[in-house]
């Protein structure tokens, strides 16, 4: 039997382990890769393919609108501290150089959306606000418009093209991190193969809808991609941005649109204003369908709170509203 004296002595010399053993465990533990991503979409997407290995925050998060986001003393702060910046390109953040040259980053950037093919804007798109003016040259009351340059940058909305982001942020995330280029490599592989799954049912379940059929109306034109890759025609009463308005001879016109080629939806997007897409269907036959998400996830439980869930969603909001029976 242990006398006191020694028992004591053995709890000691425990105590004293624990204590030289806990600070080694826990500098043994990898911190995760601090990432920082632009919006939602790409915080998802580098959470998707990091994993464990990373802490991703998004500067625009979900139901945010990029169009007219301005930074905070906090984003600066974490894009300070970040080792990696994820961004879309295309002129789509008009605000991060900014926000870059503020916060002191000097970790890697990667440009999600290099390797796609943009579609340019048609001449006219996007250059006039509704009363004539340069939507972009000026500021109004403090606000700073942002200039979206001569291409759609909203190339995520094409499956193809998120499959290229996909790669792109892997490569970045394998750059960074090298300890852990293996699984980002693994995860990525298998976030692509299931973007492709996706892209497949999708053309599968649009391309049930008769042609004639495939028109509908959205709050602002973040749908071309889509339209181009999966065949569906998006008329939008304002531009590429949120910031512009529509003008009332515009708004006329998408009304007498709709009533002659039979438009039967018209759909609110989650970052954009309603009230102009309910008053052209109150004024039409369309019904207004659910909302699609175009710029931005959704909160968590809100149906679109991933990329795929986001593309999953919108699908079948819009086989829907078109689907003849």
């Amino acid at each position: 039997m242990l006398n006191r004296r020694r028992f004591a002595a053995l709890l000691a010399a425990g105590a004293s382990l624990a204590l030289v053993s806990a600070p080694a465990l826990a500098q043994d533990t990898p911190k995760p890769l601090p990432v920082v991503a632009s919006f939602s979409i790409l915080a998802d997407m580098t959470s998707r393919i990091g994993g464990e290995h990373v802490a991703v925050k998004a500067l625009v998060g979900p139901d945010g609108d990029a169009h007219v986001f301005e930074p905070t003393p906090a984003n600066a702060r974490d894009l300070g501290s970040a080792k990696l910046l994820v961004t879309n390109g295309l002129q789509f953040e008009g605000w991060l150089p900014r926000l870059v040259s503020t916060s002191g980053f000097a970790g890697q950037t990667v440009v999600a959306s290099t390797g796609v093919a943009p579609i340019p804007f048609e001449e006219g798109d996007h250059e006039e606000d509704a009363h004539g003016h340069d939507e972009h040259a000026h500021a109004e009351e403090g606000h700073e418009h942002h200039d979206h340059g001569t291409n759609d940058p909203h190339a995520w909305q094409d499956l193809a093209n998120g499959q290229i982001y996909a790669r792109n942020i892997t490569e970045a995330l394998k750059t960074a991190d090298p300890a852990n280029a293996a699984d980002y490599e693994a995860r990525g592989e298998a976030y692509v193969a299931e973007l492709k799954a996706l892209d497949a049912d999708v053309r599968r379940e649009l391309g049930a809808i008769p042609e004639n059929e495939r028109k509908v109306v959205t709050s602002h034109d973040a749908f071309g991609y889509f339209a181009k890759a999966y065949g569906i025609e998006f008329i939008a009463p304002n531009g590429v941005s949120t910031e512009s308005e529509a003008s009332a001879g515009e708004v006329a016109a998408i009304i007498r649109q709709i009533r002659a080629d039979g438009i039967r939806a018209v759909f609110v997007e989650n970052i954009a204003d309603p009230r102009l897409v309910q008053r052209i269907a109150a004024e039409t036959d369309a019904k207004v369908g659910g909302a699609l998400f175009s710029d931005a996830l959704s909160k968590e439980d809100e149906g679109a709170s991933t990329y795929v869930d986001m593309f999953r969603h919108n699908v079948s909001e819009l086989v829907k509203a078109l689907k003849t029976s």
